[in-house]
């Protein structure tokens, strides 16, 4: 079929010391059916060869494209904020965006735009198959029953999977260049996305079919909540603050900090106000078992108060 025919997707990429994984994951992307696809990528300061690789990448294939390198935005968020800054949605139908070392299954954007398209949606995201190097798999289900805070508390889903219509990421873009200063204490992009559409009013869909085999290894920033290494160090992000600083951060960026729900725990230090959040963590989190895991944690700061 022509490409002119076919739906426009621009799928955004950032990449970082990416080069052990990054073939797979762009050969991948380019080889998506069903979409005229092209990709932009933002390489933060690498130390790897990344930014030669891509640098080349272009010179090979026309649908790719790179923005000026050797920037460093510290972290994979900054990396994000920076590639909506500065790519407009142009004539896309669609935005995605990829990590650097996942696999996307073939109709991963094609199965995405169908379902936007079909469920007269904003944004899409999906549940994922996890693999890791020694070869084990594990299904990562994020789809759930969306719940009436639960944006403020935990993403969509890996941002990897999401997809948007042109008119919610000019929103969202719009909303980023005119906030850069506060997007900087913004640790996980995803998150942010997701809680930018709830709080707007913008339709989001998780899907429960995975189309991407999503990477785990010793370089991710953040993976998959899944054994007790990682449950160890959940349980520190909530014990020392982390967490809940991060949700209060994005209360105020969206302007949140004064609805009745906020309003008795966005402040450090109300001791009431873990109280308030353990009576409505099912108002917080899609899984029954995170819910649960909240209230436990809410419990025991009310006693502590740190």
């Amino acid at each position: 079929m022509n490409n002119s025919l076919l739906p426009k997707v621009v799928v955004l990429l950032a990449a970082h010391n990416g080069m052990r994984w990054a073939e797979e994951q762009v050969n991948s992307i380019l080889a998506q059916k069903g979409v005229d696809v092209s990709l932009i990528v933002s390489v933060d300061a690498s130390e790897d060869g990344s930014e030669a690789w891509f640098a080349e990448l272009t010179q090979q294939d026309e649908r790719i494209s790179v923005l000026p390198q050797g920037q460093h935005e510290g972290g994979a968020a900054g990396n994000f904020f920076r590639l909506i800054a500065e790519v407009p949605a142009g004539d896309a139908e669609h935005v995605a965006f990829a990590d650097q070392d996942d696999i996307w299954l073939p109709d991963k954007l094609q199965h995405a735009v169908m379902t936007i398209k079909q469920k007269d949606i904003d944004a899409y995201s999906g549940n994922v198959r996890a693999v890791w190097e020694d070869g084990h798999e594990k299904m990562i289900e994020k789809s759930q029953p969306q719940r009436e805070w639960d944006f403020l508390f935990e993403a969509a889903g890996p941002g990897c999977t999401y997809v948007f219509t042109p008119a919610f990421y000019n929103a969202l873009r719009e909303f980023v260049r005119s906030h850069s200063s506060e997007m900087k204490s913004v640790y996980l992009h995803d998150w942010f996305f997701y809680a930018f559409a709830r709080s707007r009013g913008f339709a989001w869909f998780i899907d429960p079919e995975p189309k991407m085999f999503y990477r785990q290894h010793s370089s991710n920033q953040v993976g998959v909540n899944t054994g007790i290494k990682a449950v160890i160090t959940r349980c520190r992000n909530i014990g020392n603050g982390w967490w809940l600083g991060q949700a209060r951060t994005i209360a105020r960026i969206l302007d949140l900090q004064n609805d009745a729900f906020v309003r008795p725990w966005i402040t450090p230090g109300r001791r009431m106000g873990y109280l308030h959040l353990m009576k409505n963590v099912f108002r917080c989190r899609r899984k029954a078992s995170d819910a649960a895991f909240m209230g436990v944690i809410m419990a025991v700061m009310w006693v502590l108060n740190p």
